[in-house]
């Protein structure tokens, strides 16, 4: 008698599940960017929303949620009812170095948030103010040597992988520089570097390409593999011989809960939106390399492998974590 009551349960919920699926999204749908505007997520988010929007036949909003090195928005998420009409729009920082970093997070990725699809990957650059009389990643490096301890540099947040790539670049120079931490993300500090309150950063290539090209910052390098469309006279760090490869990716996600057919609607119309030529066309303009996963269950063991990378990464590094 106790197993067939717990088939029935099994059995309502499954046909609770497809119906509330088939009658999905039902009202707008919320898509929490963890940052403050004029960062990386949030022109990603800004740039594919009208394209999800179309596909659900939903409005999409925006929803900012800065602070706490983006785990505030990774909370609201994971806190939202299970059923699609709050998706995250999280990143390398949010799902694969803030697990580690911030041990006493009550929230986890692949825990509390169910993975749909990477959606992104965008560059990472070195910037300078131009100011710096520095014209080169080897400039930098020099002049970092030369005058240990004198320059300020910006951090998004302390979790941040454009702050364990600065941390990276001064071991490498073997020197020292003095962080100051903005709340929000990329935006915020960048706003710091076109102020001269810090004179260098590692920075999200769509962050501070704008300004690279107005000439308000001098761009000495591009982290990634290759050099970008959008400014090719600007070497990859490889080049300027150092290596250091690490990519801002941005991925959609769920809370934990989500209905299978729901998870799977959003997988498909991620896929659709990131073939729109349109969308295509102003990302890869601004120098983002378009990347899916073929299946949640995919990113799911992409988002794995990265918490694992980071957790090396930190550890080699003797990053005190919190």
């Amino acid at each position: 008698m106790q197993r067939m009551k717990f088939a029935a349960a099994a059995a309502l919920v499954a046909v609770c599940s497809v119906a509330a699926a088939a009658e999905y999204p039902s009202r707008p749908v919320r898509m929490v960017v963890p940052f403050a505007p004029g960062g990386a997520s949030d022109f990603v988010g800004r740039i594919i929303q009208p394209a999800f929007a179309s596909r659900l036949g939903q409005q999409v909003v925006i929803d900012n949620r800065s602070g706490a090195a983006g785990n505030l928005g990774v909370e609201v998420a994971a806190r939202a009812n299970a059923d699609g009409h709050t998706v995250l729009l999280g990143n390398v920082g949010t799902m694969a170095i803030n697990p580690v970093y911030y041990t006493k997070f009550q929230y986890r990725p692949l825990k509390d948030l169910a993975p749909v699809s990477q959606l992104v990957d965008v560059p990472g650059s070195l910037v300078v103010h131009p100011s710096l009389p520095v014209k080169s990643a080897k400039d930098l490096a020099a002049y970092l040597r030369a005058n240990p301890g004198k320059l300020n540099y910006g951090a998004p947040a302390p979790s941040s992988a454009n702050t364990l790539e600065t941390l990276m670049f001064l071991d490498m120079v073997k020197s020292s520089a003095t962080q100051i931490a903005y709340k929000g993300g990329a935006g915020p500090a960048t706003i710091g570097l076109l102020g001269n309150e810090v004179q260098f950063m590692f920075s999200t290539f769509t962050s501070t390409m704008p300004f690279a090209k107005q000439g308000r910052l001098r761009m000495l390098s591009i982290v990634a593999p290759e050099r970008s469309k959008a400014l090719p006279d600007v070497p990859t760090m490889r080049e300027a011989g150092f290596d250091m490869v690490v990519g801002s990716w941005q991925g959609l996600f769920v809370p934990v809960g989500a209905p299978a057919p729901v998870i799977a609607q959003l997988h498909k119309v991620s896929q659709d939106v990131m073939r729109d030529t349109g969308v295509v066309n102003r990302l890869q303009d601004n120098g983002v390399t378009i990347i899916t996963s073929k299946d949640p269950s995919d990113f799911a063991a992409f988002v794995k492998a990265e918490i694992e990378r980071f957790g090396k990464v930190i550890r080699d590094a003797k990053i005190q974590t919190e």
